[in-house]
Formats: C-alpha cells, structure tokens, sequence
C-alpha cells in the first residue's frame, strides 16, 4: 500500500514538475527566442528552423530516445523514464495554448532570469523524487553502460553541442543570453536539490563534555556522538562532543554550551544534507 503510494506520489510531483518547465518554455523561453540545453534546447532548434511545433518535436525526440533506453536499459529504466519522456510533449502543447492567450513580459532580461528560475526550480523538483526526466539524459546513461563513458561528461558534451548548433543560427546578444539562462537553471537545479536539508554540525572541545552532553539531549533534543581526540599543544585526551542541529538551533545550542563552559571551543559547519533517525526518520525515545 505504501508503494502505491509512493508511486502516486513520485508521478504526480513528475508531472507538475514537468508542467512548471513547459510554461518556462512557453511563456518566457519561446517569446524570446532564447536558446538552451538538452531536448528542449534541440526541440526549439527545430520549431525555429521548419516550423513545427515545440510539442510535437519534443515528442519526437522523447519517443525516439525512450526507445533507445527501452532496448539499450531494459524495461525497468524505461518505466522509470515512460512519464517524463510523454507528459512532457503534452504539457507543452497546453502551456503554448496558454501562452498565445496571455503574455507575461516581452523584456528579454526578465524572461531570462525568470525561465533560468523555473527551469531549474522544475527540474529539482523532479529529480528529487528520484525519477528521470527522460529526453537527452537517456544516451550519456546508454553510452556509460556500453562504453563506461562519463554520464556527466557525456551530459555536457551534448549541451554543449546542442548550444553550439542553435548559436550558429541565433543572434549574437540571443546567444549570451541563452549563456545566462543555462548558468542560472544549473544553479537554482543544485540549490533546489539540497533545499530544506542542509543541516549545522557542531563540534564542542570542552573539558565540560559531560555537562554540555547532557544539556545538548535535554534541552536542544538532538543527538550527540562524543569523539575522543588529543589536544595538539599540551598532547591531553579530550573529548569532542558531536551534533547535528538545524538552521534554527544553532544560536541556542552555542547559548547553551557557553552558559556551560565559557571558555568552550566550537567548531560550526554546514552539512548538505542528513539521513537517519531524527531527521530523515522518527526520532525514537528508549
């Protein structure tokens, strides 16, 4: 039951996901002629050069490609890649129906800076789920199982390629916009894959260990990890007392410790992410 609903859950954030990127492309991409990566960057290649529509071209490429995964992958991959690969194309069709309704800027700035947003917004959203946005991300997979080739070499190589060729038929201003537009989706995918699980370690040398422990479990209920370890100068055993705490735990638990031990040295990181029992899992009280 719970896997059934995982799988609903997994398709309808891919759907929506898919559906924020097709009004990227409809309402600020496609206006301003701007160019891009990926199979969508090579769909609007083709709608710019014989007129077909974006939808049906990137359906065509999609299909073609999921056909590809499918022989080359197997039919797992291909289940994995079947919703993105074909929602896609649709989502598009209705976002450019809504577009020729309703126009949200004509300044190329902005739809730059707002396309690079949803963009890469979108795609976090997707690949956060864990499933596969399809399109030209199936050859670098194919290529890596055959050839042992680089998937995200083989990734930016493409790009790279499908870039090069749309810059050659594009307008030179276009074509640093559509630089600027690449830059700022990459950026807003990685911030979007590690938005709201960046966590703060906390390391504390004190000869107060014990106290500041106690107070960590108590008060601030986190966990703690006590490292033994041996001061460089005076080569004494001390304990470092280990914790993962939240954005807004930080300023309390070092509140905390220095109320304990003034003289308490503390060591502040930030952590990408954090899996397990607290955080990723019910915290559990023995």
């Amino acid at each position: 039951m719970n896997t059934i609903k995982q799988l609903i859950r997994t398709a309808g954030v891919v759907v929506i996901g898919n559906f924020f990127y097709a009004l990227a492309v409809a309402f600020f991409i496609e206006p301003a002629h701007l160019i891009t990566g990926g199979g969508t960057g090579l769909a609007l290649f083709i709608h710019n050069m014989s007129g077909i529509p974006t939808s049906y071209a990137a359906f065509a490429i999609n299909a073609s490609l999921f056909l590809v995964g499918w022989y080359a992958m197997g039919p797992k991959f291909a289940a994995n890649t079947l919703l993105s690969s074909f929602c896609f194309p649709i989502e598009i069709h209705i976002a450019e129906i809504l577009a020729s309704h309703y126009t949200l800027t004509d300044d190329l700035f902005l739809c730059t800076v707002f396309g690079g947003l949803v963009i890469g917004g979108s795609l976090g959203l997707v690949i956060r789920t864990g499933a596969s946005t399809g399109g030209m991300d199936i050859p670098p997979i194919v290529l890596n199982k055959y050839l042992g080739t680089s998937i995200s070499g083989v990734m930016w190589i493409l790009d790279i390629i499908i870039l090069t060729i749309q810059a050659l038929f594009t307008d030179k201003t276009l074509v640093l916009y559509g630089i600027v537009l690449v830059i700022i989706y990459t950026v807003t995918l990685d911030k979007a894959l590690i938005l709201g699980k960046s966590k703060t370690q906390i390391k504390v040398v004190s000869a107060k260990s014990d106290e500041i422990r106690s107070a960590i479990l108590q008060d601030i209920d986190r966990g703690v990890t006590v490292i033994y370890g041996r001061t460089g100068y005076l080569g004494r055993d001390t304990e470092i007392t280990l914790s993962i705490v939240s954005k807004r735990e930080i300023a309390k638990t070092e509140h905390l410790v220095h109320a304990i031990d003034p003289e308490a040295f503390i060591i502040v990181s930030r952590v990408s992410e954090v899996k397990g029992r607290g955080f990723t899992e019910q915290k559990k009280y023995l």
